[in-house]
């Protein structure tokens, strides 16, 4: 069975830990095809949104498995996080989609309710300081290939946090600034708004559709991710959006405002 696997990680594929990773995959199951998706380092926000955007909002399809490496070592939940970081588990969600990730800030905030399964991986005893390159690519591996001995205890999803309500979780390559604003919660009394982000305050306009925002404005639009209730972004004809705003990182805070008539 060949698995296609979608690795979201806070590296890039330039990064030798990268290779190593995709070497541990490789050697664990030689017929694994792996893409790498990557987010800013320590960023669960990120994470999160794109582990949503791929096994949720892309279309699912046979052998299909998402794998998250993200794991800051924290002391947001309990102490021993500091030493160990979270947990390694396994999430199955209502489409039928696998998902290996570390339990950690918001990296399965934006699935939680999607998910109809939620077990904590079971580990070696000592997994060493290299965990995400020694001890995870072959329990990805086997668990892409049907083996599930290693699944263990059954976790809450209750206990993940939500996604934040009003923070950057993406910035693309064109500097459009994806938040996570769903477009059914974006409800403004005026067709321009203020949006203060990072330091900055800047006049916005409200539109529907990037194609309906003139040369040289900022606009706040529904975007690309998110599925049928996209999250709203901002958008900057002929420009960078996140330039405007001294580029601001995933987990920022912004606040919306409409303008006094």
């Amino acid at each position: 069975m060949s698995t296609f696997v979608h690795l979201i990680a806070d590296y890039g594929p330039a990064d030798p830990a990268f290779s190593e990773v995709v070497h541990r995959l490789t050697a664990a199951d030689p017929t694994m095809t792996v893409q790498s998706t990557e987010v800013k380092p320590f960023s669960t926000v990120a994470t999160g949104f794109w582990i949503a955007q791929l096994g949720v909002h892309n279309p699912t399809f046979d052998d299909l498995l998402l794998y998250s490496n993200t794991a800051p070592r924290t002391t947001e939940s309990t102490p021993e996080r500091a030493d160990t970081g979270g947990a390694l588990c396994y999430l199955e969600l209502d489409n039928g989609v696998p998902v290996v990730a570390v339990d950690a800030g918001y990296n399965l905030s934006f699935i939680a309710d999607r998910a109809t399964t939620f077990r904590e991986i079971e580990l070696p005893a000592d997994t060493g300081q290299f965990r995400s390159r020694d001890v995870f690519p072959r329990r990805v591996a086997e668990i892409a290939n049907g083996n599930h001995s290693s699944l263990g205890a059954e976790r809450s999803l209750d206990d993940v946090p939500a996604p934040p309500e009003s923070v950057v979780c993406h910035v693309d390559g064109y500097g459009n600034v994806k938040t996570s604003i769903r477009h059914s919660a974006f409800t403004p009394e005026s067709d321009t708004v203020t949006v203060e982000l990072n330091g900055e305050s800047c006049e916005a306009v409200v539109r529907d559709a990037v194609s309906n925002v003139p040369e040289g404005s900022l606009a706040i639009v529904p975007g690309s991710a998110g599925g049928d209730d996209p999250y709203q972004e901002l958008f900057l004809r002929g420009g960078s959006a996140a330039s405007t705003f001294g580029t601001p990182g995933p987990g920022e805070a912004l606040s919306i405002r409409a303008e006094q008539a």
